[in-house]
């Protein structure tokens, strides 16, 4: 079947692409805005774009051709912080991707505790293992759109915090004990599942 996403709609081009390109790793994303409100909210069209140095994107929609408070914050502040989901945390961050106004505290809804940052103003979420403080570096807005489209956030990785729980030697990440979880379509996330390794050729 050969299908041209110009002849269908927006709704069937997302379910196609959110159920083919699976599993996704969630970002999630905290912000704070110029009046000092805190923002919490996951995206799963996120991924990490190289290590030298070390930078990540997470892309945001624009529903209604208007931005969401995570894309306001970061253009405003050119900050961000991406805290990494687990099974722990499910709840918590589906909660956090409730809409609502400008004003209200994500953390204080997802029920996670804003814990201070090294280097940017933005919190970053004490429960989660893993957070990465990031400096905006590039954003680009998708053209041609109908509907809003999306913009990609890229930010440059000033900060690392990681729990000692999760660190194994020589700075490699306990899969076991990290559990992290990932998108999937609809209503539907992932564990880790079963792991199997595969060397490269010389």
């Amino acid at each position: 079947m050969i299908i041209d996403p110009l002849n269908i709609t927006q709704s069937e081009v997302y379910k196609i692409l959110s159920g083919s390109v699976i599993p996704r790793p969630i970002g999630w994303v905290s912000t704070i805005s110029e009046n000092g409100v805190p923002n919490l909210a996951p995206f799963s069209f996120f991924n990490v774009v190289g290590e030298d140095p070390p930078h990540v994107m997470f892309s945001t929609v624009r529903p209604g051709d208007s931005n969401k408070d995570t894309l306001n914050n970061v253009l405003t502040t050119k900050q961000f912080v991406v805290n990494m989901a687990t099974e722990d945390l499910a709840e918590a961050v589906n909660n956090s991707s409730a809409t609502l106004p400008p004003d209200v505290n994500e953390f204080d809804y997802a029920g996670v505790t804003q814990a201070p940052c090294s280097k940017v103003k933005a919190p970053r979420v004490l429960e989660s293992p893993i957070s990465f403080e990031c400096e905006l570096v590039h954003h680009y807005s998708l053209e041609d759109h109908k509907h809003g489209g999306a913009t990609i956030m890229i930010g440059r990785i000033v900060m690392f915090h990681i729990d000692e729980s999760v660190l194994l030697d020589n700075y490699k990440i306990n899969p076991e004990t990290y559990r992290p979880i990932a998108r999937l379509a609809g209503s539907n996330y992932a564990k880790l599942g079963e792991i199997f390794s595969i060397k490269r050729p010389q």
